[in-house]
């Protein structure tokens, strides 16, 4: 059954989380119940954990996203075709705290079973939260890599999500 000119497919058929999430980025996109946001995303994981299917989406403590992700049950993973690349990068350098992004980029915003996506994408995972952790430092046995990306001291927090529906354009 299509919504929104969505089909359910089975993401475990042909989904390669090096290229969509590393290479061609992602929107992660949470909801309080009554407002959303979304930012953009290129790191992240995708696998089998606890005999589910399941992202892990790593969000900084500042990201106003982060709010949305707390408070909410379900998040999604939103991927686009690759003319879209500037809105999202548009949604990764800019907060929804201070504009619109939606407006902003022409993305437009729908409601996919519990969650937020956006019309344009052509690939949604639609997630339920099921864990959360913060990174510690502590926990880094490679030392360089808290140099080379936190030197701030603002790890990211990793929201392990269950894949429980996956949707695709035609």
């Amino acid at each position: 059954m299509a919504i929104n000119n969505f089909n359910k497919v089975d993401v475990t058929a042909d989904f390669n989380p090096f290229e969509k999430i590393g290479k061609n980025w992602t929107l992660v996109t949470a909801t309080d119940g009554e407002n959303y946001n979304t930012m953009t995303a290129s790191w992240g994981f995708a696998g089998v954990i606890w005999n589910k299917p399941c992202v892990t989406a790593l969000i900084r403590p500042q990201r106003y996203t982060k709010e949305f992700l707390d408070k909410g049950e379900y998040f999604t993973l939103s991927f686009f075709p690759n003319e879209l690349k500037p809105a999202l990068s548009f949604c990764g350098s800019h907060s929804g705290r201070d504009c619109d992004k939606a407006k902003e980029t022409g993305l437009k915003p729908i409601k996919l079973d519990n969650a937020y996506t956006f019309e344009q994408a052509n690939l949604v995972l639609v997630c339920k939260k099921l864990y959360v952790q913060p990174m510690d430092k502590e926990c880094f046995v490679d030392k360089s890599l808290v140099e080379q990306n936190y030197a701030n001291g603002d790890f990211h927090i990793a929201y392990i999500g269950e894949i429980v529906s996956a949707y695709a354009k035609d």
